[in-house]
């Protein structure tokens, strides 16, 4: 091979390379904001801080996003409002009892988002939502409705098939959602601080509040929970 058939090899991997690092740059910067917002929450983040920790300059963040706020929300439709459509799939292809769905989708929510950095951002929202308000209606829109939509036709599903006893189905969401954020506030908050005070393990708790809101919910005497009962 000629040297110069062996440079310009070279200048076209390292070319390569940078398309490849441009492209790759939203990404990093999203995995970058995610970690100083749930470090810091969203008053506090600087633009230029996510720019630094992606290894990019501020003007690069604002080619991608024009402001904080346009980077919030491109964080939380990557981590997890975009991925509300493969849930309902899920969901629209499920079989087996719908008590069986229940565990199902806790214990599925814990893995992919709750035990993920990701779950830092309800509690973001919960600390700053009044300073923030766009923000807070915004997250209201992508996360926690399309959330309570979710589990409102799990419970559905449940008492159409008279597994589940008729219940206030626009209130009985929370009976889902309130451990879920309790559980999400622990892991940010004081399990953190003083994690020997509050030991907490996330599948034995999960486990206890499914038990708790299933026996709520099944029919007495019913097989809705997939064992016969006397």
């Amino acid at each position: 091979m000629s040297i110069s058939k062996l440079i310009g090899g070279q200048r076209d991997e390292v070319h390569g390379k940078r398309e490849r690092r441009k492209e790759a740059r939203p990404g990093e910067l999203l995995d970058a904001a995610l970690d100083l917002f749930v470090e810091k929450g969203f008053a506090a983040t600087r633009a230029e801080e996510v720019a630094a920790r992606a290894g990019v300059s501020k003007g690069t963040l604002f080619l991608y996003f024009p402001s904080k706020e346009e980077l919030f929300k491109a964080v939380v439709r990557e981590n997890i409002s975009g991925r509300f459509q493969e849930w309902n799939q899920e969901f629209a292809s499920f079989e087996g009892t719908t008590a069986d769905m229940v565990r199902y989708y806790m214990k599925v929510w814990w893995e992919r988002v709750g035990a993920s950095k990701a779950s830092g951002l309800t509690k973001l929202i919960i600390s700053e939502a009044r300073n923030f308000p766009d923000i807070a209606a915004f997250y209201q829109h992508e996360v926690i409705q399309p959330g309570q939509e979710l589990i409102r036709r799990i419970l559905q599903r449940g008492v159409e098939r008279g597994e589940f006893r008729p219940v206030d189905l626009d209130y009985a969401v929370y009976c889902v959602t309130a451990p879920m954020v309790f559980l999400m506030m622990m892991k940010h908050s004081l399990g953190v601080c003083v994690p020997e005070d509050y030991p907490l393990d996330p599948e034995r708790y999960i486990a206890a509040q499914v038990d708790t809101l299933l026996h709520g919910l099944i029919v007495r005497g019913g097989k809705s929970d997939g064992a016969p009962r006397k």
